[in-house]
């Protein structure tokens, strides 16, 4: 079995307005010894993120804790985001047509076919291991909505505040068969 532990990132400093240079709070930077106790006994592969910086550090002590160089891939970039796009209203219109997405935005179906295309080459190339992936809130839902079609708006809203969020997912070949949360530390999300 191929197992992908997904990490959403500890809490970053929203008033940092770049999305890919947005960094982790002070509590975001000590949560993230956290993921570190998550996997001290969990042998780990492969390491890959998100190149935004708030996904790369999160994972950044425990990639290190292993001996492994975090690769990263555009594709796991979150959401295009466009202007008022983070609201209650937005997030319904989205996951109620994933083709939706504001003028200047991202639509889901876009975001989870570049994540995928992604996951589908970590399980072709490494087979039976354990790979870390830094990854990001509404990255991470279209994910795991591409697996578990059940898991929609109330699965993107239940974990929306968990600041870092760890879930392992099993595969065997493309077909996940396991799905265990292995991290949940509440923070209150103000992006």
């Amino acid at each position: 079995m191929t197992n992908i532990y997904f990490v959403r990132h500890a809490q970053p400093l929203y008033s940092h307005s770049d999305t890919a240079t947005r960094p982790l709070t002070d509590e975001g930077e000590r949560d993230c010894a956290e993921v570190v106790k998550v996997f001290r006994d969990i042998k780990l592969d492969y390491a890959i993120s998100s190149p935004y910086v708030r996904s790369y550090n999160t994972i950044k002590a425990t990639a290190e804790e292993h001996g492994l160089k975090i690769y990263t891939d555009e594709r796991l970039c979150e959401r295009k985001k466009g202007n008022g796009s983070n609201n209650m209203e937005m997030f319904k219109k989205r996951w109620v047509d994933m083709s939706y997405c504001e003028a200047d935005g991202e639509c889901l179906n876009d975001l989870q076919k570049r994540n995928i295309d992604v996951i589908n080459e970590l399980l072709a190339e490494h087979k039976d291991e354990n790979i870390i992936l830094g990854t990001h809130g509404t990255a991470l839902s279209t994910i795991l909505n591409y697996y578990d079609n059940s898991f929609g708006l109330e699965g993107f809203l239940r974990i929306i505040d968990f600041l870092p969020y760890v879930v392992r997912c099993g595969f065997e070949g493309n077909k996940m068969i396991e799905k265990e949360e292995l991290l949940i530390i509440e923070k209150v999300y103000n992006g």
